[in-house]
């Protein structure tokens, strides 16, 4: 078995609470966490048969749920950590959703509405591909996208947005309390390594179908979105619900540190399998000696 070098410290990567996070003093990459691509795979490979042996006994126990949620610029990687990291887990027990602009009946409700409506039930994972965090992340970048839900900050957008912020403190909170453990990763990307990816959607036809004219607009916006990631990463990293800031230049060790946050937080709910009473052998032995005879 593979041995984890020293960097994977969760404490490397996770924000504290009441920090104020400067994305500049945050790498976007680091010295591989794995010593080669064969590495990589056997160490991936552990990861998701642990995961897959956690997720049995969560979804047995029935008395925690898992939240994990992905942020992150465009071309960051976030399918790909879903689904590398996650291709073990049994999908009867895992739930993906991905959140879009929202329209029709999700604009004539709080922001909060659309993802509570999806949120894990007991021995579940959910896992949100973006979130209401876009809610103050590309809503903030785009504060008239906020007409079509009639509202409008006024002369006071600062305390609009700290508002924001309040709600998502409590109700995540609230999950924590209720044990729906939410972990959140944003995969930090350099802008030289999105230009890099996006020329790849371009110039390899399977690739095509994931570039469109909007990254470009978005990719215009660039340090808008920076500026939104800092209040909103300063704002919303808990003890209850952490912040993982994990570089994200290199695919193979995003995946690794990702993982080995989820298994950690797994590990320390320890979790087991539902133990049988006495009374319930004796009738599963009654029942065996019927089905021998």
């Amino acid at each position: 078995m593979a041995k984890d070098k020293p960097l994977f410290d969760i404490k490397k990567f996770r924000v504290g609470e009441d920090r104020n996070v400067d994305l500049a003093k945050w790498p976007t990459l680091i010295d591989p966490v794995y010593d080669s691509k064969d590495d990589y795979r056997a160490r991936l490979a552990e990861r998701v048969a642990a995961l897959s042996d956690a997720q049995q006994k969560l979804y047995a126990g029935n008395r925690h749920a898992l939240l994990l949620i992905f942020q992150a610029m465009d071309a960051a990687g976030k399918d790909g950590v879903i689904r590398h990291v996650m291709s073990g887990v049994n999908p009867q027990g895992c739930q993906v959703t991905s959140f879009k602009h929202p329209g029709g009946a999700e604009l004539d409700h709080e922001f909060l509405w659309r993802s509570m409506r999806v949120l894990p039930e007991r021995g579940q994972i959910g896992i949100f591909n973006r979130s209401y965090y876009e809610d103050v992340l590309i809503v903030r970048v785009h504060p008239e996208l906020l007409q079509a839900e009639g509202l409008d900050p006024g002369k006071d957008a600062d305390a609009f947005w700290a508002e924001r912020y309040r709600s998502i403190r409590g109700v995540e909170r609230h999950l924590n309390a209720n044990n729906v453990h939410v972990l959140k990763f944003f995969l930090h990307l350099s802008k030289e390594e999105q230009r890099k990816r996006f020329l790849a959607r371009i110039d390899e036809p399977e690739k095509n179908w994931k570039f469109s004219q909007a990254d470009i607009v978005e990719r215009g916006y660039w340090d808008q979105y920076q500026a939104a990631y800092q209040l909103c990463l300063s704002a919303t990293s808990t003890e209850a619900a952490p912040w993982f800031i994990v570089p994200a230049d290199d695919k193979y060790s995003t995946r690794l540190i990702v993982s080995h946050i989820v298994l950690d937080k797994m590990a320390s709910l320890k979790l087991a399998f539902p133990e049988v009473s006495a009374a319930r052998k004796a009738e599963l032995k009654a029942i065996r000696s019927l089905l021998t005879l």
